[in-house]
């Protein structure tokens, strides 16, 4: 009878599991709404599906409350994709185990689980856009292209929102690794089969070929080889930015891990004539120099951030710097500012100087490269404020019940002079720790 029992108990535990799994896929369904998670159903929604796309968010926060409607359009129609992706919400005022968790500090804070590990996204707001964004995510990682129409289908479904990678007369085992590597930043596709109008279209004349696009920017590049994983990997990361990068709120979060060194340009206006010419000259040093990132701000366009770089309103402009991506930056001496005249010339010598080290190195002024990024107010400001509030309180009501006196530095807080020397300075030590 007793092994009987055993044995019965031992059967249900091993339904346990199944039946648990059972009721968790049965709570959560993408239905075309957006779902509100919790301390206790977050870690089973992230689980039961492969993509989840989460708005950590808080219910005082104005863009909040405008991302809220766009996420609900949005939500409809992931929930049709082949591979559906949800869309989640979580009060991190709320539950701040989880904002802890995944160091949210500012709102809101998007991030897309992808089978369980979290990635931050710093794309488009905007339903129509956010959808675009998004399919990326759950798409293959490299596309098989048998036609001309599948390629030119290919590159404008995949959008302007990334690079576009498709090997022509490539193997899709050369490439699949790297896909995979950087699947979060470009589109891949290998074309098995396309006519001599689509290497005229896509300007290539030999096979095989990598072809990179920016579509946004109206950019390609050709790689014919050799296709190995070390120069393969060089060609696609050198690729994911365009030869020249508008420097604005949202393209420096795309410098965050890359580790190039950024040539940068600080321009007058960048929107002007003069502007756009010198652009076009940057393009050329940029296509000669893949070992470092080119980019450009105007002083009208960004101000704060000019700034940064020791630049002012009596500033001579065009400006150019090396820039670490973070804390410090270099002056090439000789090549304090760039003249309206020959100005290509003036580049070559500027990134020649840099070269052989003839360089000043310099600190940024004001916030660094991840303050800009984490520009948003964080939770963590929030409580340090809400902890200094209550510690002037404190200090007021103790102020109330006695004056302060001096002498009354190294005693507790009740005023007491029975408390030791020794035990006072032991009191302090332990309240500037928890501060």
């Amino acid at each position: 009878m007793q092994l009987l029992l055993v044995l019965a108990l031992s059967i249900s535990l091993s339904l346990l599991p199944s039946i648990s799994s059972s009721s968790s896929s049965k709570q959560f369904v993408i239905d075309g709404k957006v779902l509100e998670l919790t301390d206790s159903t977050f870690d089973a929604a992230i689980s039961t599906f492969d993509y989840v796309f989460v708005d950590f968010y808080a219910p005082w926060c104005g863009h909040c409350k405008h991302l809220s409607p766009e996420l609900d359009k949005a939500a409809l129609v992931l929930a049709e994709l082949g591979a559906p992706m949800l869309i989640a919400k979580v009060n991190a005022d709320k539950f701040t185990h989880l904002a802890r968790k995944y160091e949210i500090d500012g709102f809101p804070t998007l991030k897309i689980f992808m089978h369980g590990v979290p990635t931050d996204y710093f794309g488009p707001r905007k339903a129509e856009l956010l959808v675009q964004y998004l399919k990326k995510f759950v798409a293959s990682d490299v596309a098989i292209l048998k036609s001309d129409s599948d390629i030119i289908n290919f590159v404008e479904a995949a959008g302007t929102d990334f690079p576009i990678y498709v090997g022509f007369g490539v193997d899709e085992s050369m490439i699949s690794n790297l896909a995979i590597k950087y699947k979060k930043k470009a589109w891949f596709s290998v074309a098995k089969d396309f006519s001599e109008d689509v290497m005229v279209l896509y300007d290539f004349d030999k096979v095989p070929a990598l072809a990179s696009f920016h579509p946004n920017y109206n950019e390609h590049s050709i790689f014919y080889g050799p296709f190995e994983d070390q120069f393969l990997e060089a060609f696609i990361k050198q690729n994911l930015f365009p030869l020249v990068l508008p420097i604005n709120r949202e393209t420096l979060k795309l410098l965050k891990d890359d580790d190039r060194k950024v040539v940068l340009t600080i321009m007058e206006d960048e929107e002007d004539e003069k502007s756009k010419e010198l652009i076009k000259l940057l393009k050329a040093a940029a296509s000669a120099n893949r070992d470092l990132v080119f980019g450009y701000v105007g002083f009208k366009q960004w101000e704060e951030f000019s700034e940064s770089f020791e630049i002012t309103k009596r500033t001579k402009l065009p400006k150019m710097v090396v820039w670490d991506g973070n804390e410090e930056y270099f002056s090439v001496i000789g090549s304090e500012s760039i003249d309206e005249h020959d100005q290509g010339s003036q580049i070559t010598r500027f990134l020649e100087g840099f070269r052989e080290g003839s360089i000043i190195q310099k600190q940024i002024r004001g916030q660094s490269f991840m303050g800009y990024i984490n520009s948003l107010i964080g939770m963590r400001l929030i409580y340090i404020i809400v902890f200094a509030v209550a510690v002037i309180m404190l200090l007021q009501t103790i102020n109330k019940e006695e004056p302060l006196r001096v002498g009354t530095r190294d005693t507790d807080d009740g005023g007491s002079s029975s408390t030791s020397p020794g035990e006072s300075k032991e009191v302090h030590r332990s309240g500037d720790k928890e501060d």
